[in-house]
């Protein structure tokens, strides 16, 4: 017998909305316990009210037994769920008449009673609920939710079909040599991507789901004896309030993780790369998932790791040693280039050899503007077209980007509102900021490098020794999840030096991260002994 005979659906209309809840007072009922009444007309009347306004919110009212006198309801959002609704109704009867003597039409609501809260279904994504709010988050996870009349509980079948994107190279971290999968927007998928790299019962896992109307899945990792238990617990305390609030991106954790909100530096590090993140996890760290974001948020942050990149461990040790070295000179020339220019020229021209000097006054003859405020004209001008470059589409972007700079540099000279050695600076201050591979630190530095030309434009070069030291102690004071934020440098760890400066061969670097933890907490006992 064809069982598709006994379902007479009926799609029931309702209304339209982008939010599906948008009274605030309906929301407060939601989070109180309600359990499901054995009257299906009491159950549909409440979520009818629940889900007013919302047209994408389908009930299909369906009979089945003897004359079809028995009534059932499935309701889902048809904007996540979008094939083959039928198809769960259709297994909820074949499980009845697989365990039933009879056939279907045979079957009555003690039949469904005994058989679901004995056995089940079959589908391995359903489960039974009891509460009326749990089976409001349910639907709008995107399940379809089957009521009975005279059952106080409801079927939950997991049924999203929502298109997602597929992972696919990193876009914003490329690489020449290493892994290319980048994580996706689905947070199921991005913890499998980590797990298949960390085949460990020590990877441990949490998940709760935010508050507010979003009620996003949040899920933290760490390694069980790779992380500092205090950094966990201080990260565990610290994340907390995320439980009661709206949480969308990762970027709404980070700023709970931070000890100095104002601080200009970052304290966590930010990736797409599910092998960055596995390595992160090898080093006793702690990561941070978000549905609904690719980003996976790596804390505590400190500012060596910034200037390292994953290609560093992929790559020969002489080669990765010099190109961070490069790095760290970059970091130097960006926030400090501009401000050296405008300390030598307009205070101590003397410390200029001669025939430079004579090369730049030659150069700045002309000019109506002091150094400082030429160059902080070329760098406001320097930055927009960055920002431009950012947010104009793709195929355009770095066109404009680079053309921009070339027609207004050249303009600037042109007109006398900047000289040419100033463009040389500020190209050269962009050109090493974006040899950053942190993000978070290329926006950073953006900030640092003005605070400190404009000491430097005020006191020369005595201002511009005080903007290295109060940059230095900011750094010392700094602290990300407890972790000193300079750390392997204060406190002086010689061991871990073998990857600061230059990147030690990985036969003598590799060893189980219980072993690094250990080690790191023994050298730390013995420098307070």
């Amino acid at each position: 017998m064809n069982i598709t005979k006994f379902f007479k659906k009926n799609h029931m209309k309702s209304s339209s909305s982008p939010n599906i809840i948008q009274d605030a007072a309906m929301q407060e009922l939601l989070k109180v316990h309600e359990a499901i009444s054995s009257s299906l007309s009491v159950n549909r009347k409440r979520l009818e009210q629940i889900f007013a306004n919302c047209k994408d919110i389908i009930f299909i009212p369906w009979y089945y037994g003897p004359n079809l006198q028995y009534e059932a309801m499935g309701i889902y959002c048809i904007t996540l769920v979008k094939d083959k609704k039928e198809n769960y109704f259709k297994t909820v009867m074949q499980d009845l008449v697989r365990h039933q003597i009879g056939m279907a039409t045979d079957i009555k609501p003690d039949d469904v009673i005994n058989f679901f809260e004995s056995h089940g279904a079959s589908v391995e994504t359903a489960h039974t609920i009891g509460d009326l709010n749990r089976s409001v988050e349910d639907i709008l996870e995107g399940n379809v939710v089957v009521f009975f009349d005279h059952w106080d509980k409801a079927l939950s079948f997991r049924a999203i079909t929502l298109q997602e994107r597929q992972v696919t190279e990193n876009l914003i971290e490329p690489v020449v040599r290493g892994p290319h999968e980048s994580t996706v927007e689905n947070l199921s998928q991005n913890i499998g991507l980590i797990r298949i790299r960390l085949k460990t019962p020590d990877f441990k896992l949490e998940l709760f789901k935010a508050g507010g109307k979003s009620h996003s899945e949040v899920a933290y990792a760490y390694i069980e004896g790779a992380v500092n238990p205090e950094t966990l617990a201080d990260f565990q305390e610290r994340i907390t309030p995320a439980k009661e609030m709206e949480v969308l991106e990762t970027s709404y954790i980070e700023e709970l993780l931070e000890e100095s909100v104002y601080s200009p530096l970052p304290q966590s590090r930010v990736t797409e790369r599910p092998d960055v993140a596995a390595a992160a996890l090898l080093d006793g760290k702690i990561i941070v998932m978000v549905s609904g974001s690719p980003s996976i948020l790596i804390c505590p942050g400190l500012f060596l790791e910034f200037l390292m990149s994953p290609e560093d461990y992929y790559q020969r040790t002489v080669f990765s040693s010099f190109i961070r070295w490069l790095r760290f000179i970059a970091f130097f020339l960006t926030v400090f280039l501009p401000s050296i220019y405008i300390a030598l020229t307009t205070f101590d021209p003397e410390l200029i050899p001669t025939v430079l000097l004579l090369a730049v006054l030659n150069t700045r003859e002309g000019i109506p503007f002091p150094a400082f405020i030429e160059a902080l004209i070329m760098v406001f001008f320097f930055e927009i077209l960055v920002e431009a470059g950012v947010r104009l589409p793709r195929p355009v972007g770095s066109a404009v980007s680079i053309v921009g700079a070339l027609v207004i540099g050249e303009a600037s000279i042109n007109a006398g509102i900047a000289s040419p050695i100033m463009v040389v600076v500020v190209a050269l201050t962009g050109i090493a900021k974006f040899s950053l591979p942190q993000y978070s630190l290329q926006t950073a530095v953006r900030v640092l490098r003005i605070l400190v030309m404009c000491i430097s434009a005020f006191f020369g070069g005595f201002g511009l020794m005080i903007g290295i030291l109060l940059l230095l102690l900011h750094m010392m004071s700094l602290r990300s999840l407890g972790q000193p934020y300079l750390a392997s440098l204060g406190p002086l760890r010689p061991r871990q030096l073998r990857d600061v400066f230059i990147r030690a061969p990985l036969i003598s670097q590799l060893r189980s991260p219980r072993n690094r933890h250990k080690h790191n907490r023994l050298t730390d006992n013995r420098k307070e002994g």
